[in-house]
């Protein structure tokens, strides 16, 4: 079983002509960058084991925007509630669920002090998860919409839709 195997399947590959390299491209190749050990190539053995697996893909960490390759959707408030954050930390998150125009519910983090969104509002919605609220992959945008930004806010204003504050003029 073994020879039939080679006879089928490895042979053919070593009757066919190698690509021809120039010298130096062959040197460069067979070096690794930052290293003085060569390059070492899989055995037989190793490869018939099945040593040469394809990367696993990366998850998106927001899945509803990548899709669709959008920077931000627009959607509806459906449910604005609290989530407790994780382990070391204490408090109460502010989310709302919000139906995209795309059709999927998600769960978006209220950033900031206080607002003013409850159901039916039109909010709109970018990436970026909360990190210490499990399942919350998307925050929503002050300042746009029916979200008002940050009244009180006087530093990171443009994260949270505050404009600069007018000078009291003296007169």
């Amino acid at each position: 079983m073994a020879t039939t195997f080679l006879r089928n399947f490895i042979a053919p590959a070593l009757r066919r002509p190698l690509p021809s390299l120039s010298p130096a491209l062959s040197r460069l190749t067979s070096t690794r960058a930052f290293s003085t050990t060569p390059l070492q190539n899989a055995t037989l053995m190793q490869v018939l084991r099945g040593c040469r697996k394809p990367q696993r893909a990366r998850h998106s960490t927001s899945p509803a925007l990548s899709a669709i390759k959008a920077p931000m959707l627009k959607g509806v408030c459906v449910k604005v509630g609290v989530v407790r954050p994780k382990k070391p930390n204490s408090g109460e998150r502010k989310t709302a669920r919000v139906r995209l125009s795309t059709g999927r519910v998600i769960t978006a983090f209220i950033p900031g002090e206080g607002h003013n969104i409850q159901q039916h509002s039109v909010v709109l919605v970018r990436g970026g998860r909360a990190q210490d609220c499990p399942g919350v992959r998307y925050k929503l945008v002050r300042g746009a919409m029916d979200l008002l930004g940050v009244s009180t806010r006087m530093t990171s204003r443009s994260k949270f839709g505050t404009k600069k504050p007018k000078k009291a003029s003296v007169s």
